[in-house]
């Protein structure tokens, strides 16, 4: 990366070697809280290492990264329940985006859960639903109960796939991971709305 996003590179390699640390797991803790309000580099770059180094702490590691993303989303959902109409909602209505607003939100208000749960298991940026939820806003425990179920999905998924194939694992996630969550959460929703469909009540 160049120019104005080569800070962006310093931090995925900062991010990385961090999982070399002395006190590497509560650094994994304090980036997984972070990144679910504004890190723009994912928490799996350094869970992945991590777990090569300590592959029967897998499952323990995953539940970590899991439980301090999910208080930073909270933290991310309180931000925006507080904040959003004393900065956001101001400027959006200058762009003139305000219907949009709306229309975003009555979308996100149907189906709450289905996007928290997409943006926290998918590479969707889970910090932009943790800060919408709030402003939206969706309730609060679908909020939590999506946010916990595909983080800890989506975590315990990355540190199994690290276990079982090693230093093969990175390489595999950097190619395939987003299409093979994309493509899971898909099957999900189609689950979903054909359950549905078929018991409507």
């Amino acid at each position: 990366m160049k120019g104005k996003l080569a800070f962006l590179e310093r931090w995925y390699d900062n991010t990385k070697a961090a999982a070399g640390h002395k006190r590497a797991t509560p650094i994994l803790c304090g980036i997984a809280f972070i990144e679910s309000i504004f890190f723009p580099i994912p928490t799996d770059l350094m869970l992945m290492p991590m777990v090569q180094a300590r592959p029967k702490a897998w499952w323990r590691l995953g539940l970590l990264t899991s439980f301090f993303s999910v208080l930073g989303g909270i933290f991310g959902y309180f931000l925006g329940m507080m904040f959003f109409e004393t900065f956001a909602q101001p400027i959006l209505e200058k762009l003139g985006k305000a219907e949009s607003m709306e229309t975003f939100s009555a979308s996100i208000n149907e189906h709450g859960g289905l996007w928290v749960f997409g943006a926290g298991f998918t590479p969707f940026p889970y910090k932009v639903i943790t800060i919408m939820s709030g402003a939206v806003p969706i309730s609060f425990g679908i909020f939590v109960a999506a946010s916990t179920l595909s983080r800890t999905l989506r975590f315990l998924l990355v540190a199994g796939i690290v276990r079982a194939f090693g230093d093969m694992a990175e390489k595999w996630m950097k190619e395939h991971f987003a299409i093979f969550t994309i493509g899971l959460f898909a099957l999900i929703l189609a689950l979903y709305f054909g359950l549905k469909a078929l018991f409507p009540h």
